[in-house]
């Protein structure tokens, strides 16, 4: 697959001329296309919803898009939960998936009425001590332990996951939550991470579905609707083939009239919390090359950093890279792309093939739309960047401002003339 860039090295020429590099920059047009096309995969199931994975990318800009598509926000924090709620996402439009989670935290979930997912099941006793009694809706999140595999082998390892609850835990869950006046009931699972196949929400849906079938047999609950999480990920490589969603919801479909169809199961809704999927492929890091330095190897300095994009140097996740204006020139240079922190892993690429860079050229980082601004940090003081919107119609909306020195110091006390600062 080629990966193209959708913005031009004309089209950044002019952004810069009011928001300076480096800043995150995502395609509306984009984001609106694979929202419908989500919507359109899933709408065999009556109660399907959506529930934006909010840690992805928390800009109340890119929620209220989704919103427009029936997409609801999965949130991790209370202040996720407060951003829901601020723009104007609330109730049963909130899944509040956390762990190790603060009693104040279940308090405000409750408080805007969000359907809490329980982690753990010591969390049962513990949201009831909190709230008086239980929500009388209800989600358990499940962990099967072992390893998971699909078609193309081994995935990931639930068992090392600090996540969800054993079957038994399960069972036995449900059978309390029953005895304390719960009235709905969730189902809710995340095994593996950014999978790059169109089998695994498939393979996962058939398993929570027989499991659901179990839990109504043993138990007398008949489990209301059954979360998928995220976990559908994005061709971050060209060489990938990206997910096919209409294939993956036909897939879910067929185990749902298998499995759960006999069961007079049918009106079980179906829901996801997808992040990277939703909002990944259609965001940019746009960066100036500042240097060219030449020792053992060749490196690229340019100035974005790992504060604004941390995947590259905590996983050594690969991110495409265009030189914008140079997109049919050979790539028969090679080089490392790094930021200024002082950190060896401050790269955005390692002996990366590319054309002929030059002092002054425009690096356009492709799939930063998630997990990209969000996990941004102040590491050597530097300060996270703003955060653009290119319109349908081809103008740019700023929808968060770069952060100032001002910010930097806000949350400090000793230094009050730093206040006012504006640069």
């Amino acid at each position: 697959m080629e990966k193209k860039a959708f913005v031009t090295k004309e089209q950044i020429e002019e952004i810069v001329k009011k928001y300076p590099t480096p800043f995150h920059i995502y395609d509306e047009k984009g984001i609106r296309a694979n929202a419908q096309a989500v919507k359109d995969a899933f709408s065999w199931n009556k109660g399907y919803r959506e529930y934006f994975a909010v840690k992805a990318l928390p800009n109340p800009f890119i929620m209220k898009i989704l919103k427009e598509y029936g997409v609801g926000s999965d949130c991790s924090s209370k202040t996720e939960l407060m951003l829901a709620e601020k723009t104007g996402i609330t109730g049963d439009n909130i899944m509040f998936s956390s762990n190790d989670t603060p009693a104040e935290e279940f308090e405000y979930a409750a408080k805007i009425g969000a359907t809490i997912n329980l982690d753990d099941f010591s969390h049962i006793a513990f949201l009831e001590k909190t709230l008086g009694k239980l929500p009388e809706r209800l989600s358990l999140r499940y962990n099967p332990g072992g390893i998971v595999t699909v078609s193309n082998g081994i995935m990931d390892n639930p068992g090392d996951a600090k996540y969800g609850m054993t079957d038994d835990q399960l069972i036995e869950g449900y059978k309390i939550l029953k005895s304390k006046g719960v009235k709905e009931f969730g189902l809710h699972a995340f095994l593996v991470s950014n999978t790059v196949t169109n089998d695994y929400y498939p393979m996962l849906a058939e398993r929570l579905f027989k499991l659901a079938v179990k839990v109504k047999n043993e138990t007398g609950v008949k489990i209301n609707f059954i979360n998928l999480s995220g976990g559908v990920g994005i061709a971050y490589k060209p060489e990938q083939t990206p997910n096919d969603i209409k294939i993956i919801g036909e897939g879910v479909r067929a185990a749902f009239e298998k499995i759960l169809v006999p069961e007079g199961m049918e009106d079980t809704s179906i829901y996801t919390e997808m992040g990277r999927f939703m909002t990944g492929p259609y965001g940019m890091l746009i960066t100036k090359v500042l240097h060219e330095k030449k020792i053992y190897k060749d490196y690229i300095g340019v100035d974005a950093c790992a504060v604004n994009l941390m995947r590259p140097a905590i996983y050594g996740a690969y991110h495409h890279i265009t030189v914008l204006g140079k997109e049919n020139e050979p790539c028969d240079h090679k080089y490392d792309v790094t930021g200024s922190l002082c950190e060896n892993n401050d790269k955005f690429a390692i002996d990366r093939m590319l054309p002929k860079i030059n002092i002054g050229d425009y690096i356009a980082i492709h799939d930063t739309g998630a997990h990209g601004y969000a996990m941004g940090y102040n590491y050597n003081g530097k300060l996270k960047s703003a955060e653009l919107l290119l319109k349908e119609d081809g103008s740019v909306q700023l929808i968060r401002r770069a952060e100032k020195p001002s910010d930097y110091f806000a949350t400090l006390d000793c230094f009050p003339e730093y206040e006012d600062l504006s640069k």
